[in-house]
């Protein structure tokens, strides 16, 4: 059998999921997420395709996403509801790492195979900062999602999308865990 990484299965073991709009101050220095960032890239990537592509949101570019969103919804008819959904983790954001699926052509990796890579970096850097003592949540919300938005906010073209947007901050004290799932309810063993 080969050696257990206790400790690293103890922290995935007991990770949780904490609300974004509860981190404060401080967040993590260039030097810091440089770290997390190293860290959070060793996924799959299909080939070293690298089919993805990240970018670093700080300061006012938080207002700058916030007015862009409300604009946005105010283009598409929405109401005031949709305006202050979009609004809403960009006006409460202090540092967030932007991940862009960035497919690439490649007759040998399909360009789901290059999603799902997007979304393991997501998730890969949402264990990178909480195991350096962070607070990490990944978002996306209605305005990720939308072409225009993505394409003004992030500089999306050509087949990219916005995968995820993982808040990084000081996480509260103490804050519940949310039900976990019943494996009996959803693993099906097939041997045979």
């Amino acid at each position: 059998m080969p050696p257990r990484n206790d400790a690293a299965l103890a922290f995935l073991s007991a990770r949780q999921s904490r609300p974004a709009k509860l981190f404060s101050l401080p967040v993590p220095n260039r030097d810091q997420l440089t770290e997390i960032l190293t860290a959070a890239t060793r996924v799959p990537d299909h080939g070293k395709l690298e089919p993805w592509r990240l970018v670093v949101l700080q300061g006012a570019a938080f207002k700058r996403l916030a007015d862009l969103a409300e604009a946005r919804a105010q283009e598409l008819g929405g109401d005031a509801e949709m305006a202050a959904k979009g609004r809403g983790q960009y006006d409460n954001g202090k540092l967030a790492v932007v991940v862009i699926a960035s497919p690439k052509p490649s007759a040998k990796i399909p360009p789901v195979e290059q999603l799902l890579s997007a979304g393991a970096l997501c998730f890969s850097i949402v264990n990178a900062a909480e195991a350096a003592g962070w607070g990490a949540n990944w978002l996306t919300g209605w305005p990720a999602h939308d072409a225009t938005f993505a394409a003004r906010a992030f500089g999306c073209q050509g087949g990219e999308t916005v995968a995820g947007i993982v808040h990084i901050g000081t996480p509260p004290a103490d804050f519940p865990d949310r039900p976990r799932p019943d494996l009996a309810k959803i693993v099906t063993w097939a041997e045979g």
